[in-house]
């Protein structure tokens, strides 16, 4: 079982950090068309690349939810917190390194980028493998969160705060 969920989950940090690297220019590449800017990145704000990880891993979490649903103790929670942490991990790590540099670097943002995915794909990996936590409210809080995130991903894009 473990060595499964294991496989799945490595499986999807390669999945992320492919796809996820893809939409840094998918928007360019399909001649600025606007419902492209819904999943990739429009400009280089910090906002836009968290859509380089949120969307890669919501379908990744689709893509092997029938394969391991029935391993998967916790998939709801481990979902929507590696969802929600890893834009948080990103954003935490780039303006911490800015702030004490000065300047940013495409290369340091790059393993950022990496790090972040590499994290919360083993922290979700622990939370599948665990215990199933039988809390009721906390399974109904990751629907919810994936709900508010959905729609923050699929709107701020079109109308930005």
């Amino acid at each position: 079982m473990k060595r499964t969920l294991q496989r799945w989950e490595l499986a999807g940090i390669a999945f992320i950090v492919l796809f996820g690297s893809s939409l840094h220019f998918l928007f360019e590449l399909s001649g600025y068309w606007r419902p492209m800017a819904l999943i990739a990145a429009v400009n280089e704000s910090v906002w836009e690349h968290f859509k380089m990880v949120f969307w890669p891993g919501l379908i990744w979490a689709l893509i092997e939810y029938p394969f391991i649903r029935k391993l998967a103790r916790n998939f709801g929670i481990a979902k929507a917190v590696s969802l929600a942490a890893m834009p948080i991990t990103i954003a935490l790590l780039f303006y911490g390194y800015t702030a004490i540099t000065g300047e940013h670097y495409v290369i340091v943002d790059g393993l950022i980028f990496i790090v972040a995915i590499l994290l919360w794909q083993w922290i979700s990996l622990r939370l599948l493998t665990r215990p199933a936590i039988e809390v009721p409210w906390l399974r109904g809080s990751a629907l919810g969160v994936l709900a508010i995130l959905i729609v923050a991903f699929s709107t701020l894009s079109y109308y930005p705060p």
